[in-house]
């Protein structure tokens, strides 16, 4: 589903709401009978711009072969019927109603929660709390005995110590008196959160409710956040194809003396950082802040480091053993850069149901809702013991087509609020009364089709929407279209793929090899020395003992198959047995030994299997496309087609 995602939005970046068109709008060229419009292709063409990496797409004409090519696709797709699958329509409709939620909320409360959320991230806090355990359905008398015990505690705890009375009272069931370390926004369920962080440093706040009981929170510190940071690394892993590499922590220990030394950080994260990714940068990583590495230890000792250029002692984790180096410290980024990711935890977290509220609040009013529901009165009559045990139905004599409530132009009756309270009769607390339970149903009824209606009619009411929900909506057809009929090759055309391969084999080898041992230094000298010893025939671990010492690190070896890419290579070393010259390679020099080279080798179907079905699929798309040209005409009209180019040259 992943996949489908991703590979949907990259189908969407050439796609565009088709509005209703002036008169006067210049038709750019024509698919079949559908023409398209120049004023289309410009709005396309500018928002996707910045998106499309490829320079070549940023041209015109370029640019226009992509879009005809998608709007032939489309017509394709709507030819077979695609857009009456069942499947299509109902992803579509899911697609919609998660869209909406975006849309029907209220900004106002969504922005101050943003504002306060990015206050909150900006600050650690330190903090315990004694929990009395309450069900959130809890009976009034038990919750206010639940209140009474914890103000109790309070009392207790500021006269004889929080701390105290915390490791007395815990008890693991009803009772906890927990430490909680170090937290920042959206660590804690919203309520928690607001009391610590309205709490003074050294007090003890006043007893708060949450789903889980009745809190007391005593905050003992609070500290700005620790920020971003960009550190490089040195990873050193076992070598489980060679029996005789040495040992990784012997290893990360040899390649630290070397750091210590005064040898530059960088160059040996290039020669022998088994960092596949960042070696070749150094060893550099992307800036991470608190909480985005997923190994705990290595997120702590990049945080330990103070100073910029400070170098860790080499630690292990479960992916190997590693050395840091601090590049850069930054505090968290500014507000209007973390708001997009800030309002999405907003919306997701338990703060949510203030802006839900808010929400309902500005409905009613758009809607002319009154708080009074008269009718009310009819349905407290109507329920009985029935509704508590889960089996009332409604009376022979029920007024079903009674008009209840009207919101904008939709009349709801009493057979509406009717089948609500029919679905709605589990789980109700046995303690409550008909009227309170008619009201709490009636005004989630109320909340619910306020909401709906809103939605349903949001195409009408607000034109982002609307052009979003077309551009999914087409994106939709294009990716089953090109699903069925270009992706799943390796299901169906098992025997034209193989066909393809044996057509295509050149395109298809492993790249000559050397199996080599490649000994690095920042001497010079020493690697002279060392090139003697190889000649000699000498075992490394030999070489190492006799040019190494326990206190410096002169030399470091690098054994295996490699290709001419591999980092230990120097660039446009020349593959031949015996031992090389000494090259200057990553700021230091080294020498190699090649024993075997392994020429350039044909890749079986299997080995190759990855890209001959991408080679495969983008053969068949051409071919597809040139059909679809010669089913629907395309005709461009270029007098339109200059007028574009010029208005896009002048923007």
């Amino acid at each position: 589903m992943k996949l489908k995602s991703f590979l949907l939005f990259l189908l969407i970046l050439f796609l565009t709401k088709v509005n209703a068109q002036s008169a006067q709008d210049d038709v750019l060229f024509s698919v079949g009978e559908d023409a398209v419009y120049a004023s289309e292709f410009i709005r396309v063409y500018n928002k996707n711009l910045d998106l499309v990496q490829d320079e070549s797409q940023k041209d015109v004409d370029e640019y226009l072969k992509l879009f005809t090519n998608y709007k032939l696709k489309l017509k394709e797709a709507r030819a077979l019927g695609f857009d009456e699958k069942p499947s299509y329509i109902r992803e579509l409709s899911n697609y919609r109603k998660q869209l909406a939620k975006s849309f029907v909320t209220d900004t106002k409360v969504t922005e101050a929660l943003i504002e306060e959320a990015y206050q909150r991230i900006s600050y650690d806090i330190k903090a315990n709390h004694i929990l009395i355990k309450i069900d959130e359905n809890a009976s009034p008398a038990d919750t206010l005995l639940a209140y009474n015990n914890i103000l109790k505690l309070r009392n207790r705890a500021l006269n004889e110590g929080f701390d105290v009375v915390r490791k007395e009272v815990h008890n693991g069931q009803t009772i906890f008196g927990e430490e909680l370390g170090y937290f920042s926004g959206f660590k804690m369920v919203y309520k928690f959160e607001s009391a610590a962080f309205n709490t003074p440093v050294g007090e003890i706040s006043q007893p708060f409710r949450t789903r889980f009981g009745y809190h007391i929170v005593n905050v003992q510190d609070k500290r700005e956040s620790r920020g971003e940071r960009t550190v490089a690394h040195i990873m050193v892993v076992k070598n489980e194809a060679d029996s005789l590499a040495e040992k990784p922590e012997n290893r990360i220990q040899d390649i630290y003396k070397k750091i210590q030394q005064g040898e530059d950080f960088e160059a040996l994260a290039k020669q022998f950082s088994d960092d596949k990714a960042t070696a070749p940068k150094g060893g550099m990583l992307a800036p991470f802040s608190s909480g985005q590495i997923s190994v705990q230890k290595f997120e702590d000792v990049a945080f330990g480091l103070k100073s910029v250029g400070d170098v860790s002692e080499p630690f292990q984790t479960q992916y190997g053993w590693h050395i840091v180096k601090l590049y850069n410290k930054k505090p968290i980024p500014a507000f209007e850069v973390m708001k997009p990711e800030l309002e999405q935890k907003v919306k997701r977290d338990s703060r949510s149901k203030l802006i839900d509220e808010a929400l309902y609040n500005s409905l009613k009013e758009k809607y002319n809702i009154t708080t009074k529901q008269p009718a009310l009165k009819y349905f407290e009559a109507i329920l009985n013991d029935d509704y508590l045990k889960g089996t009332w139905k409604l009376p022979n004599n029920f007024e079903a087509d009674k008009p209840l409530i009207k919101i904008g132009d939709k009349q709801f009756y009493f057979k509406d609020f009717g089948a609500y309270l029919l679905g709605k009769q589990r789980g109700i607390d046995a303690k409550s009364t008909y009227d309170a339970i008619v009201l709490k149903q009636y005004d989630a009824f109320l909340n619910e089709s306020l909401v709906t209606y809103q939605e349903d009619n949001l195409e009408n009411e607000n034109e982002e929407f609307a052009y979003i929900v077309e551009e999914y909506r087409d994106g939709l057809l294009l990716f089953d279209l090109m699903e069925n009929t270009i992706w799943n090759t390796a299901k169906k055309d098992s025997v034209e793929i193989h066909e393809y391969y044996n057509a295509h084999k050149s395109n298809y080898t492993l790249p000559k090899q050397v199996d080599a041992v490649v000994a690095s230094s920042t001497k010079q000298k020493t690697l002279k020395k060392v090139a003697k010893l190889l000649e000699q025939g000498m075992a490394l671990e030999q070489i190492k003992s006799l040019v190494n010492s326990n206190d410096k690190v002169e030399v470091i070896f690098t054994t295996g198959i490699m290709d001419s890419t591999h980092q230990a290579l120097p660039k446009g070393f020349s593959f031949k047995k015996g031992l090389s010259k000494i090259y200057n390679h990553n700021n230091a020099f080294v020498v190699v030994e090649v024993k075997e080279i392994l020429p350039e080798t044909q890749k079986t179907f299997d080995e190759a299997k990855g890209a001959v079905i991408s080679d495969y699929q983008t053969n068949k798309e051409e071919k597809w496309i040139k059909g679809l040209e010669e089913k629907y005409q395309v005709n461009i009209n270029q007098q339109t087609l200059s007028k574009v180019k010029s208005q896009i040259k002048n923007q």
